[in-house]
């Protein structure tokens, strides 16, 4: 595979300089390491900046509702678990309409890899708070500031016990195409919460306010992503610095995994006799 292989002929409708084309470039550097082909990858997405992602890629999509990118994922992901799925949104998809889902999917644990492009704020309806806004923080739908407390997406993980914790940065390429890569290997529900800067309606949380406080969290002798006690004190730092990196990672049984009609053939590969429901088609008769 090749960077090619994934090159979509649809206009780029996103901001000049915006971090989601940051993300796409990383997203498509992932599969090519990974050699996976656009016929076995799925990208399920919602509504927003940051869902119009796989109209960019030449792979399989399916765009559904605002906030309800996950139960179609998990759909997909149990139909037929030989699929790579990913599922993608923003934060206000992601943590506000779509915040169920969230806690669900990953006390499920279905084997999955979830994108969250955070940039603290709604960028496609031009510019309101989001869950994830800085206390204080000014915009059309708080003109006195947010008083509303930030969201902690990768503080909420850890206590959900989600088997796959990590946030990326949309000005470190590199560093992000590895933990997408390491995602997408994760055997069980992975989550990435990406900082990626709304260049036309957030001022505040730009390139370079990021740039000078995110800190990569590198897993070995002075960091155990496996200790979830230190996962919660590395994830609540922010403000002069953001760690970037695995925060927590662990072993769990697989909801997939666990249903015994599918976890040894996926569903849509299994042959059904139509016959053996003509007695349940009776009883509507």
């Amino acid at each position: 595979m090749t960077l090619e292989d994934f090159e979509s002929n649809d206009p780029i409708a996103w901001c000049p300089g915006c971090g989601n084309f940051s993300i796409l470039k990383a997203l498509k550097q992932a599969f090519v390491e990974l050699d996976k082909k656009p016929c076995d990858i799925v990208i399920v997405s919602g509504i927003g900046q940051a869902p119009k992602t796989p109209h960019y890629l030449r792979c399989n999509t399916f765009n559904g509702l605002h906030g309800r990118t996950l139960p179609v994922a998990t759909g997909i992901k149990l139909a037929n678990h030989e699929l790579t799925v990913l599922a993608e949104g923003g934060d206000g998809d992601g943590y506000a309409e779509g915040g169920n889902h969230f806690l669900h999917a990953m006390r499920r644990n279905i084997d999955i890899t979830y994108l969250v492009h955070n940039n603290q704020i709604y960028g496609l309806t031009k510019g309101q708070t989001s869950p994830t806004s800085g206390l204080g923080f000014v915009t059309k739908t708080a003109p006195l500031g947010t008083i509303s407390p930030q969201l902690n997406p990768i503080l909420l993980a850890i206590a959900s016990d989600c088997s796959f914790v990590a946030r990326g940065f949309a000005g470190e390429i590199e560093h992000l195409t590895g933990l997408i890569k390491d995602a997408i290997l994760h055997k069980g529900f992975a989550f990435i919460d990406i900082l990626q800067p709304c260049v036309s309606f957030n001022r505040v949380n730009t390139f370079k306010w990021y740039s000078d406080r995110v800190s990569p969290v590198d897993d070995g002798p002075e960091y155990d992503s496996s200790d979830r006690m230190a996962a919660f004190t590395k994830a609540q730092q922010w403000g002069d610095r953001i760690p970037i990196g695995i925060i927590y990672r662990q072993k769990r049984p697989t909801l997939d995994g666990q249903l015994s009609a599918i976890a040894g053939e996926s569903l849509v590969t299994q042959k059904i006799d139509p016959a053996s429901f003509s007695g349940i088609f009776e009883t509507f008769r």
